[in-house]
């Protein structure tokens, strides 16, 4: 009978299990896959933000024409709908955006076509009477003498200056003609510029309207991947803030220099139309109406109408109150549920960091601060 070999039982009973080194060494195979994985999705998201990065600063000149695109996209997208279920199929690839996009650019070129036909006659005036000025001076006008304050004074200044034509050479000569016309080939060279970003805006405004629906479509698929439901809300926000800002400010200050510049042709105001349009634009911007109306009322003092300045001036006080207090809040405010204080801060402070564009995304922002600041605030049980 022979014992048992207890260092060979001992050596038997630690002997691997069969199959276990092969499921470690899955575990471990796996576990590189995923790192590998996890380090291929870093690459790939630091390489888009590059190239993302690296778009915008490329079109970084354009970005504003292309939100310009998109907010007169928007804007008119409703309507384009209902249009389109309206006509035939057929016209909806190129005919129905594009006379969309023509309505729409007819809107800003015809006023400032207008306004550019006025004041190159006016210039044209103004060129005969220094001509004129030159080679017989400025004799002081009638009106000077019916000024409430200063009649004396500026009468004084008036035929010390302008009415010898020595003296109104001279005057002419202090100005810095060089000067002057360097400061208006930088005028024009603004005005070229300006000129191709609206371009490129309407021709954005165009591919949208033509394939709004892909668009709208793509722009949901990324917003789910990226935000969830909680994303689609905010650009509802957002949408619906630009849908009562064009009705709050762009409507309503069409509205009041419609009824200013028929008030200053009543009044006989010169130039009626020419200001009605610089009210309207004006008037976009809270209370900035004003300064429109206060230039007329000027002119209409300085022909010694003096009743009918006064009366200008509470007239468009009327108008700009019940517009800014009462039909601005209304639109804008009403499709967003944004407080007047809000969409007011919004606009003021739009404006200044981003010029005209901040009249439209300072209360969209705004509009989505107060949605996610009632979030937040709701009480829940």
């Amino acid at each position: 009978m022979t014992m048992p070999d207890h260092k060979n039982a001992g050596a038997e009973s630690h002997v691997p299990e069969p199959g276990l080194d092969e499921n470690r060494q899955s575990l471990r195979t796996f576990r590189s896959f995923r790192e590998t994985q996890r380090t291929q999705r870093i690459a790939r998201g630091l390489l888009a933000l590059f190239f993302v990065a690296m778009a915008l600063y490329t079109v970084r000149g354009f970005l504003p024409s292309l939100i310009w695109g998109g907010i007169f996209a928007i804007a008119s997208w409703p309507l384009y709908v209902r249009a389109r279920t309206r006509w035939h199929a057929a016209t909806h690839q190129l005919l129905l955006p594009a006379a969309f996009t023509l309505g729409i650019a007819l809107i800003f070129l015809v006023p400032v076509t207008l306004f550019g036909l006025e004041a190159a006659r006016d210039a044209e005036g103004v060129l005969h009477l220094l001509n004129n000025a030159r080679q017989s001076g400025m004799p002081v006008p009638q009106w000077i003498d019916h000024l409430p304050l200063g009649a004396q004074t500026l009468r004084t200044w008036w035929e010390s200056h302008l009415q010898n034509p020595d003296d109104f050479s001279a005057l002419l000569g202090s100005l810095r003609i060089g000067q002057s016309v360097k400061m208006t080939q930088q005028v024009g060279s603004q005005l070229a510029h300006r000129g191709i970003l609206f371009i490129f805006s309407i021709l954005t405004l165009f591919f949208l309207l033509k394939d709004g629906d892909s668009v709208i479509r793509q722009c949901l698929v990324v917003s789910r991947r990226a935000f969830g439901k909680r994303g689609e809300r905010i650009a509802l926000q957002i949408i619906a803030s630009i849908h009562g800002t064009v009705a709050g400010l762009v409507l309503v200050g069409m509205g009041e220099g419609v009824v200013m510049g028929v008030a200053y042709l009543i009044a006989g105001a010169p130039h009626a139309f020419l200001f009605g349009v610089v009210t309207a634009v004006a008037a976009m911007i809270p209370f900035c109406a004003m300064i429109a109306i206060g230039i007329v009322a000027t002119l209409l003092l300085i022909k010694g109408s003096a009743v009918i300045a006064i009366v200008i001036m509470l007239v468009g006080l009327a108008v700009i109150f019940l517009a800014d207090h009462l039909v601005r809040p209304a639109l804008i405010g009403g499709s967003t549920q944004l407080p007047f204080l809000w969409v007011l801060t919004g606009i003021l402070g739009g404006a200044e960091s981003w010029n005209l564009l901040g009249l439209f995304m300072g209360p969209a922002i705004m509009a989505v601060l107060h949605m996610l600041w009632r979030n937040w605030t709701r009480v829940r049980d």
